[in-house]
């Protein structure tokens, strides 16, 4: 069977991803299902370059086609702020409590005419040749002023994120399976990528040289 690496070490997205692309006819493996420790430095500018930068190198380390994603929240009322550097707000690799006690002076700081926030993804698949396709996923909320009680692991600012059209938190604790595909940005990603990864793992003996991605798609 065909594997598929999810090229990633964040424990939340290894399960997110694997349970999206779980109704694939593939094998859907880890990093560490295939012995692999090394890191990579996302210093890309976009997220667009972060997700290509890591599918790209994890799917020629291993021969494998990889899936591996980069996003973070973006803060209306902060400019978009913390984005691409979500995890690294506070300046270094911030744990899950220290974003969350970040968050609570944020969250208490903000207007209330403008608590708007997005959390932003894209996804790419690469394959060790160097084809490589990438969608991008959204989903629009408000910043809570207290967060959800329980932390979600890897995933600290969904604790702060308030879905109004349910009237839930961004929570897996709250959201029906049917809730999480229409608002899990992630989600809506890899059901647009799924069309692609499907036909090109059963297109081997076709041309694999050509680049493609909803971003040149627009320009």
């Amino acid at each position: 069977m065909i594997k598929i690496l999810v090229a990633t070490k964040n424990l939340g997205k290894i399960d997110e991803i694997k349970k999206n692309l779980s109704d694939l006819p593939f094998e859907i493996v880890s990093l560490k299902d295939v012995n692999i420790t090394d890191d990579v430095v996302e210093d890309g500018a976009t997220y667009y370059e972060n997700s290509l930068k890591k599918a790209m190198f994890y799917a020629k380390k291993s021969g494998l086609p990889a899936v591996s994603d980069d996003g973070g929240i973006e803060i209306q009322a902060l400019y978009g702020a913390p984005g691409i550097k979500s995890r690294r707000w506070l300046g270094y690799e911030a744990t899950d409590e220290e974003l969350i006690e970040y968050m609570k002076k944020v969250a208490l700081e903000l207007p209330d005419n403008n608590r708007i926030a997005y959390f932003r993804t894209v996804v790419t698949f690469a394959l060790p040749t160097g084809t490589y396709h990438q969608v991008e996923g959204k989903v629009k909320g408000l910043i809570a002023k207290k967060p959800h009680l329980k932390i979600l692991k890897g995933y600290p600012f969904r604790s702060f994120f308030f879905i109004p059209e349910l009237s839930k938190f961004y929570h897996e604790d709250e959201l029906t399976s049917e809730e999480e595909k229409l608002y899990n940005h992630r989600y809506i990603a890899l059901k647009r990528l799924k069309v692609f990864i499907k036909r090109e793992l059963v297109s081997k003996g076709k041309d694999k040289t050509k680049r493609v991605s909803d971003k040149s798609k627009k320009k």
